[in-house]
């Protein structure tokens, strides 16, 4: 898992002496969690060969695990540790975790590591122990999280009088499944789509912009995939495929809002689009109608529909009026 630190203020001060920090990361991989500088991994597997904690326990219960920092630099480099809860980002639904100065509800205000400063030598390791203690009421399910190496150095980030303080962080992430019942649950909520037509049919390129929000509604981490459909007037198929800008994880009671450009959409034409969301025992769809009807053809729809109706309404006053 790698820190990018973003979402930077301008501030007409010379240095902000804070730290922004998300950390993102994509689907695991066979590779620890490093950023070039340093990397967190766990202690019982060589660098690379285990990049993530992997944990089972049950409520009330506690387990002590170990975790490896090391410094691939030239020079002493002094970490922070801490335990983070991880959640989804709303810019893209990748992985995330929380900051220290946040407040941590799951994993990581249940990590305790044995030092929380800790400063490793040149082209060195050094592994510290952490405790990992269960709340004998938690809930039962996925408790995402990780274990943070925060670099204490504030670097200065911006230019001119617009500078700000940038703190760096790695983190492992810690898997953690509570033990007892699991409830996958997922749902397809809010679907919209706005139109781009022309004026004219014909004239010019169409396009729609599908919105939908994708929502983790039980308690274990799911690996979600999203069928986009659309059907026209008859039954007729104008759109059928598997979209790719999902998040590899959706984490538990997390929601994502997501959108997909449908270009070439018609420009004459009635029907439904629905998204299908499938995961591990689960499959639920969303639904929203529309009717593509050119501007133009609108316009004149509308003017002749309230033509009539004026024309209606005078021809009965009319008729009242001679009887």
């Amino acid at each position: 898992m790698r820190s990018k630190p973003y979402v930077l203020l301008p501030l007409s001060l010379p240095l902000l002496l804070g730290a922004l920090l998300v950390l993102l990361g994509a689907a695991p991989r066979a590779a620890a969690a490093e950023n070039g500088e340093w990397a967190v991994y766990p202690a019982a597997a060589k660098l690379g060969s285990r990049p993530y904690f992997y944990l089972s326990v049950d409520p009330g219960t506690s387990l002590t695990e170990r975790v490896t920092v090391t410094n691939k630099t030239a020079a002493p480099l002094t970490f922070r540790l801490y335990g983070a809860d991880a959640y989804n980002t709303d810019r893209d639904g990748g992985f995330a975790i929380r900051t220290q100065a946040e407040k941590q509800t799951g994993a990581g205000a249940w990590i305790k590591p044995q030092r929380t400063r800790v400063t490793v030598p040149p082209r060195s390791a050094v592994t510290v122990p952490y405790t990992l203690t269960v709340p004998a009421d938690a809930d039962p399910g996925d408790h995402p999280g990780a274990l943070v190496a925060l670099d204490e150095r504030i670097s200065p980030s911006g230019q001119g009088s617009v500078a700000v303080g940038v703190q760096r962080a790695v983190g492992a992430r810690v898997y953690l499944r509570v033990n007892g019942p699991t409830v996958p649950a997922l749902a397809v909520e809010d679907v919209t789509l706005d139109q781009d037509r022309p004026l004219v049919p014909g004239v010019g390129a169409s396009s729609a912009l599908v919105s939908y929000t994708l929502h983790n509604r039980g308690n274990v981490t799911l690996n979600p995939k999203v069928v986009l459909k659309a059907e026209g007037l008859f039954g007729r198929t104008l759109l059928d495929r598997d979209l790719a800008k999902v998040p590899s994880e959706l984490l538990p009671r997390q929601k994502i809002r997501l959108t997909e450009r449908w270009d070439g959409s018609p420009q004459f034409d009635w029907g439904d689009v629905t998204l299908t969301a499938s995961a591990k025992d689960v499959k639920e769809t969303g639904t929203v109608s529309f009717a593509a009807l050119p501007w133009l053809a609108a316009g004149i729809l509308l003017v002749a529909t309230v033509t009539g109706f004026f024309g209606l309404r005078m021809r009965r006053r009319r008729a009242l009026s001679e009887a």
